[in-house]
């Protein structure tokens, strides 16, 4: 794999809660500068995003109910449809974790469903179930659902949890979607041996604020 073939399944991300327009500038020229598959950023600044990078490759990735997912369904949609109507061409969307843990299998369809619907042709959405909360039969049902649902990608984690991707996860995930989804790793990922763990196991897009960092670990 190239330099460039990795920057590819990279989602360039800073999610901090204090990042400023300055750090989300420089989030996009970074993009721009490495080809990174995307920049991912909370939707308050889709907008400044879709203007940086627009007539490049690079996609606006916005999340919505990040990073706990307990908002309601209805709060979901609304920020997927402002996201959509500013720019964003993909959403990492977080699922109702404990719906799914007390087994509420329609409400966690339905919530990533309407995501889906209302992003519709404009934005894939990924759907990331927060591995390091479930079991092994609640990560097999959350991938269950997103594909039944009509997602594009299951993604592992926020980040923002007690961890994050594992390699096991990845695989797991990947068994159970084959090839009809993407799967995307992220959390922890933050040096090249790791990055490269993830593809192998599976995952077709990596999540990391350390993207530069993975890149630069690979000879030019």
């Amino acid at each position: 794999m190239t330099r460039k073939q990795l920057a590819q399944l990279i989602d360039h991300t800073n999610l901090k809660p204090e990042s400023t327009t300055a750090d989300i500038e420089k989030l996009c020229d970074e993009a721009l500068e490495y080809g990174f598959a995307s920049v991912c950023v909370n939707s308050l600044f889709v907008p400044l995003c879709a203007e940086k990078v627009k007539d490049s490759p690079v996609r606006v990735c916005a999340v919505v109910g990040f990073p706990l997912g307990a908002c309601t369904t209805d709060t979901k949609v609304q920020e997927t449809k402002e996201a959509v109507a500013n720019g964003a061409e993909e959403i990492d969307m977080v699922i109702a974790v404990g719906k799914l843990k007390e087994g509420n299998d329609s409400y966690v369809e339905n919530d990533i469903r309407r995501v889906v619907n209302v992003a519709g042709n404009h934005a894939h959405v990924k759907v990331i179930i927060e591995t390091c909360l479930l079991t092994k039969e609640e990560k097999i049902k959350a991938c269950q659902l997103a594909q039944k649902a009509g997602a594009h990608f299951v993604k592992t984690s926020t980040g923002f949890n007690k961890a994050g991707a594992t390699v096991e996860d990845v695989a797991l995930m990947r068994s159970i979607v084959g090839e009809s989804m993407g799967v995307k790793a992220a959390g922890g990922i933050r040096d090249l041996q790791t990055a490269l763990a993830m593809v192998k196991a599976g995952a077709n897009r990596i999540g990391a604020s350390a993207g530069i960092q993975i890149i630069n670990e690979m000879e030019k």
